[in-house]
């Protein structure tokens, strides 16, 4: 009889140590999913193309930069640069931050970067003789990957016609994933015209290009489309 006691002991004591086994795990797998905070923040980097073809379109920067210093908020980050000769440099920023958590701060900032791109405008007088778009592109690609955003936005205001100096070494992938790219306001040169076949073209190989380094890729044209892009919160 004591004999059938212990093992009955023993069976009971053993369920109850699979039931707090079992309880403890999945307190592990619930807590293991609360650890984690969704990431909700975003990044914008804004890449201006300043060669003989493009840089008359300069205004439409200003356009682009202030539409998204009034969608992003705290903790979203903005960068901005240009695309020139040589655009795999530091050189080639005009601003960059990400918002303080304080809005007086933000404002302050979102008031800075515009004064920044405000200046570059002015003083800017000589287009470049070349674009180095590819350069750009892995300016901006290390910039958001190293900042690890929710969502991540490239804008390219461009023709997207890359005319490289000899000497540059651009064929490289771009690593970009997950990052949306938009082109914007992607003007169609005057050789379009007799060929629109070649804009089509232009624009189907860079969105070959940047899909096979991970990222997605559309054209937006119309700046007053941009709320289809990135959504004010």
């Amino acid at each position: 009889m004591k004999h059938i006691s212990n093992r009955i002991g023993h069976e009971a004591n053993r369920r109850i140590r699979l039931t707090v086994l079992g309880a403890a795990m999945m307190l592990a797998v619930m807590l293991a999913g609360c650890g984690q905070p969704a990431n909700n923040t975003r990044a914008a980097f804004v890449l201006i193309d300043i060669s003989r073809d493009y840089a008359g379109e300069l205004e439409k920067a200003r356009t682009l930069t202030n539409f998204l210093l009034g969608s992003l908020n705290s903790g979203d980050s903005i960068a901005i640069a240009f695309i020139d000769n040589s655009s795999f440099t530091a050189r080639n920023m005009i601003a960059r931050t990400t918002f303080d958590h304080r809005p007086s701060v933000t404002t302050r900032q979102k008031r800075e970067v515009r004064a920044l791109l405000d200046a570059f405008i002015e003083r800017f007088r000589v287009p470049s003789h070349h674009s180095d778009i590819t350069g750009g592109l892995l300016l901006a690609a290390d910039h958001l990957e190293e900042l690890g955003a929710g969502e991540s936005y490239l804008f390219i205001l461009s023709d997207l016609h890359e005319d490289l100096p000899p000497w540059l070494r651009r064929d490289m992938p771009v690593a970009l994933r997950d990052v949306q790219v938009i082109a914007v306001n992607v003007k169609r040169q005057r050789r379009d015209n007799n060929d629109p076949q070649a804009y089509r073209e232009r624009l189907a190989s860079w969105q070959e290009r940047i899909e096979g380094g991970g990222g997605q890729f559309r054209v937006v044209n119309d700046l007053a489309r941009l709320d289809n892009v990135v959504a004010r919160r």
